[in-house]
C-alpha cells in the first residue's frame, strides 16, 4: 500500500525495521519474530540494507518474502554507497515487479569493509540525488501504482553527525523533501524534547511531510552502547542512566528499565500527536509487544 494511502488509513502510524539474517539460524529467529508482530498489525515494516553487497540480496529476498508472504507492507532500504545507476534501476524495477509500493531512501555509511571505496564512482553521493532518481523512475511509469514508490528519508532529532551546522542540516533536509520525499522517519532518540525540537525546526523551515518517530527499548548494557554506535552518537538522558545503573545490571533488569522508558517516550509522543512510531526491534519482538500491550494500541482494520 501507498504510503499516503497508508497515512490516510491511519492517523497514528506503527510501524517496525527488520534486518536481514545472516545465516539459517537468524532466519528462524526472524521470522518468528515477524510472525509475532505480524499479529500486531503493523502499518508497514522496513528492512535495512547493507553496502557493498554484504546484505543487498539478503534485503531484496527479505523484502519479496514479506510481500508474497506476509499481510505486511515491507519498506526497504536503498542507500547510495556502491550503486551505479543502472544497479539502482535494477533493484527499483524489481521491486516494482513485485508490487512493492514504497522505499527508504539513505545516502548510507561507508562499511568498514569498504575502506578504500572511491566515492566518485557511484551514481549519487546523497540522499536528495537518490530521492530525485527515485522520483523520476516514478515519472517514468515503470512501478503498477501511477504514483510510483513512496519515498522515506531519515531525520535527525539529535543532529546529523556529518552536518554539525544545525541550519544548515535542515536546508539538506528540506532538499530531500523538496526533491520528492513523502515522508520522515527520524534516527533513534531518548529524550522527546529532541524530537518536538526538531518537528518544530522543521515546520519553521517549510517542511510540512509527516514525520515518524524512532524509538529502540534499551535491552541490555551492552546493547545501550552498540545502540550509540549505531545511530552515531545517540545522547543517553541522566535520568535514563540513573535507572540503569539502579538496577543490579542483569539483562532483565536492565531491558525492563528500557521497556520502561521506551513506554513512556512512546505514551508522551502519543499524548503531543505524533503522526507515527517507527520501532527499532533487532529481529526481536517482546519489548514491542510489551509497549503495545501496555499503550493500549489498536490499529484500525
Amino acid at each position: 500500500m501507498h504510503i499516503r494511502d497508508i497515512f490516510a488509513r491511519h492517523p497514528t502510524t506503527f510501524s517496525f525495521e527488520f534486518f536481514p539474517p545472516k545465516s539459517a539460524d537468524a532466519a528462524e529467529v526472524l521470522y518468528q519474530a515477524i510472525l509475532e508482530l505480524q499479529t500486531l498489525r503493523p502499518s508497514y515494516v522496513s528492512v535495512t540494507y547493507g553496502a557493498g553487497g554484504s546484505t543487498r540480496e539478503l534485503t531484496h529476498d527479505l523484502v519479496v518474502r514479506l510481500k508474497e508472504q506476509t499481510p505486511m507492507d515491507p519498506v526497504p532500504h536503498l542507500t547510495c554507497v556502491g550503486h551505479t545507476q543502472d544497479e539502482i534501476n535494477a533493484i527499483l524495477t524489481r521491486y516494482a515487479l513485485a508490487g512493492v509500493s514504497n522505499i527508504l531512501a539513505l545516502g548510507g555509511d561507508l562499511p568498514r569493509s569498504m575502506p578504500d571505496h572511491d566515492r566518485a564512482k557511484d551514481a549519487f553521493r546523497y540522499a536528495a540525488q537518490l530521492v530525485a532518481h527515485i522520483k523520476a523512475f516514478n515519472n517514468s511509469h515503470a512501478h503498477p501504482d501511477k504514483r510510483g514508490f513512496g519515498i522515506c528519508v531519515a531525520g535527525y532529532p539529535e543532529g546529523h553527525p556529518g552536518t554539525p551546522n544545525r541550519v544548515r542540516e535542515m536546508d539538506y533536509l528540506k532538499a530531500k523533501v523538496d526533491a520528492g520525499a513523502d515522508w520522515i522517519c527520524t534516527q533513534l532518540f531518548f529524550d522527546n524534547r529532541d524530537f518536538y525540537d526538531f518537528r518544530d525546526r522543521c515546520t519553521l523551515a517549510g517542511i510540512n511531510v509527516p514525520i515518524v518517530a524512532g524509538i529502540m527499548p534499551v535491552s541490555s548494557i551492552k546493547g545501550m552502547l552498540s545502540m550509540a554506535d549505531m545511530a552515531l552518537g545517540a545522547r543517553l538522558p541522566a535520568p535514563l542512566l540513573r535507572a540503569i545503573n539502579r538496577t543490579p545490571g542483569d539483562p532483565d533488569s536492565v531491558r525492563r528499565v528500557g521497556v520502561h522508558w521506551a513506554t513512556e517516550q512512546c505514551r508522551d509522543l502519543l499524548d503531543n500527536n505524533v503522526r507515527g512510531i517507527h520501532f527499532y526491534t533487532l529481529n526481536k519482538s517482546t519489548a514491542t509487544r510489551e509497549i503495545y500491550t501496555t499503550l493500549g494500541v489498536r490499529l484500525a482494520d
